[in-house]
């Protein structure tokens, strides 16, 4: 009797994973065995994103779990939107914006490698409208002690902001000169030339349009649009057919709605058109959040950096750069500045900066299951990655939401559905 109800259980388990398996992609249970993951387990990221779509904190989601390579969760739950019943697929376009910020990093970073900047050289040197940029002191306009350095851009210490604190002077000027707007690039750094800078230059960290104008800094050094540099030297090398500033017309029908966060409604709402984000007829290519992707397509560039460069046998990076991309670049002072501006610095708890990145110094301080040395970077619509060069893992949260309180839950209970399903610890199998 025991024994016909353990074959009972087992072929009914074998159903149920069959079935997972195959609304997974139909990724063998084989390859998510092998990979060191329980099949059953890595189910729970499916449950917490069904939970969320439930609960009417997202319309759907795409998430994506890949270990030494290989694909062990690609799934695709919920709508386009609230108002739209499309099921959502696993090629579904989204919005990534400041999942922007690492691609404009690599991008200068190949410049870097032929010779083109070094780190510490003033901004100014190649762009020299920034050259007069002063500091805002104590209500007045001086002279900075240093001058903003490339180095300094990516690592949010240069000194700008983002204009999102409305009591803040430097902030004011930013929301006035409404850069995001700009009709190119040569516009938008005019824009913000005229701007002081919120701190000295390298003495704290805090978030804001370094990204942006490090994407300037490269099409200067180029001599090409960032979106054709981003085409011709990344994403077509790489195979990364479903990235880019402005959205084809034959691509249009796969581009997901983005959503507010409705505190009154206690749910999402759809973003008015009026007041979206353009992602076609795009002449400002903004290299600190312009990009749309597909989970898929920002995999591949995730996996060139796990891969220490190389994808499939095209070399984006030397490997030490990629290592020293993903080492922390901020002494405890500076961090600590930055530190305590969060959330808004997008510095959190146990992680500093690397060059494009976040890196995790310490993972007991983040308050979730995580690993030292894995290096992040997320999107204003909830879109997120981790690679974890510890676990060799890569982790691709997409969805579309903006201003939502919940959003750090998101992304933690994606890396606590992630991290229980593992059975083996350890970079290879």
């Amino acid at each position: 009797m025991m024994q016909r109800r353990h074959r009972m259980f087992s072929a009914a388990m074998g159903c149920l994973l069959l079935l997972s398996a195959k609304a997974n992609a139909e990724i063998p249970i084989e390859r998510i065995e092998q990979a060191g993951f329980a099949p059953e387990r890595l189910q729970k990221i499916n449950e917490f994103v069904q939970r969320d779509i439930e609960a009417g904190k997202v319309s759907g989601a795409v998430t994506l779990v890949a270990r030494h390579g290989q694909l062990v969760h690609f799934s695709a739950q919920g709508n386009f939107g609230s108002d739209d019943p499309r099921p959502l697929k696993e090629d579904t376009l989204f919005r990534i914006f400041s999942m922007t910020k690492p691609i404009t990093t690599v991008a200068a970073m190949m410049l870097y490698e032929e010779g083109a900047f070094h780190l510490g050289e003033p901004v100014s040197r190649y762009i020299p409208e920034l050259e007069s940029v002063q500091l805002l002191r104590d209500g007045e306009l001086v002279a900075p002690k240093q001058p903003v350095t490339i180095g300094q851009l990516m690592t949010h210490t240069a000194g700008l902001s983002y204009g999102w604190h409305p009591n803040d002077p430097v902030d004011q000027a930013y929301e006035e000169a409404d850069l995001t707007h700009s009709t190119d690039s040569d516009d938008f750094i005019a824009r913000l030339a005229k701007l002081p800078l919120r701190f000295e230059p390298g003495s704290r960290y805090h978030y804001s349009v370094a990204t942006d104008v490090l994407g300037v800094l490269v099409e200067r050094l180029s001599g090409m649009s960032l979106e054709v540099f981003f085409q011709t030297r990344i994403f077509a090398p790489l195979g990364m057919t479903d990235t880019f500033f402005n959205v084809p017309a034959d691509k249009l029908d796969r581009f997901a709605p983005n959503h507010y966060w409705d505190a009154q409604r206690g749910s999402i709402a759809p973003i008015p058109a009026a007041m979206a984000q353009p992602f076609t007829g795009v002449t400002a290519f903004s290299g600190g959040g312009g990009l749309v992707s597909t989970a898929k397509d920002y995999w591949i560039f995730c996996e060139m950096l796990r891969r220490g460069g190389n994808y499939e046998g095209t070399r984006i990076l030397g490997p030490k750069t990629v290592e020293f991309m993903t080492l922390d670049h901020l002494t405890p002072e500076v961090r600590n500045h930055g530190a305590s501006e969060y959330p808004d610095s997008h510095l959190y708890p146990g992680q500093s900066a690397g060059l494009g990145l976040g890196v995790i110094t310490d993972p007991a301080q983040t308050g979730v299951i995580s690993s030292k040395g894995a290096y992040s970077w997320g999107g204003a619509a909830n879109t997120k990655f981790w690679i974890d060069p510890k676990e060799d893992l890569v982790v691709i949260l997409m969805t579309q939401v903006m201003g939502a309180p919940y959003g750090d839950a998101l992304r933690f209970d994606l890396k606590v559905a992630t991290y229980q399903a593992l059975t083996q610890l350890g970079p290879s199998p």
